[in-house]
């Protein structure tokens, strides 16, 4: 069984500009997702799918991962996932594509884990956070409407429930990883 990981990450932000490259922790929310992946040693390939330049280049140093670069018409506001998924199986063949939403830095590899597990007993699976979600190739070939998720969806508390959109959201995130700030007084 062949497996894709992939990572996922426009430009566009509208919330919080350049999210994807804020950091997390010291490393880019985009970096940060995809080193995950590759360290799980759970795919046959590790592909990050992004319309940006810079995007790519924050990510273009480690090995094993694959650089594809995003359409225009695959980058816009309104573009559900399921089309950049598509893209991705259509130039990366596989059984399994399971994406990591960087959106989401503190997940657990076990999420991986049962997210494909699921994907081959159901087609389809989600987390709930929605941080990881997998799909059959055959699933995602046949996909109908792409705002209409059919998946198989899971609850997990090995993903932090903070989806990050806005600037307070990735300062929460840090807060509950990292603690108080103790600041020098002078």
């Amino acid at each position: 069984m062949i497996v894709v990981g992939s990572v996922i990450a426009r430009s566009g932000s509208k919330r919080l500009p350049y999210k994807n490259l804020l950091p997390f922790c010291g490393v880019p929310l985009v970096r940060h997702a995809v080193i995950k992946l590759l360290n799980s040693e759970l795919f046959d390939q590790v592909v990050l799918s992004t319309d940006c330049d810079l995007i790519a280049r924050t990510c273009m140093d480690l090995e094993g991962v694959c650089l594809l670069k995003r359409t225009e018409d695959l980058a816009q506001d309104s573009t559900a996932s399921i089309p950049v998924f598509q893209d991705i199986i259509e130039k990366f063949p596989c059984d399994i594509h399971l994406n990591y939403n960087c959106n989401f830095p503190l997940c657990e590899n076990e999420v991986f884990v049962e997210a494909i597990d699921l994907a081959q007993k159901h087609e389809e699976s989600l987390s709930d956070p929605y941080a990881v979600w997998a799909q059959t190739s055959t699933c995602l070939k046949n996909y109908g409407n792409p705002f209409n998720i059919t998946a198989k969806t899971f609850e997990t508390k090995l993903v932090h429930p903070v989806d990050v959109h806005e600037f307070n959201d990735l300062l929460g995130v840090h807060e509950s990883c990292q603690g108080e700030i103790f600041w020098q007084k002078r």
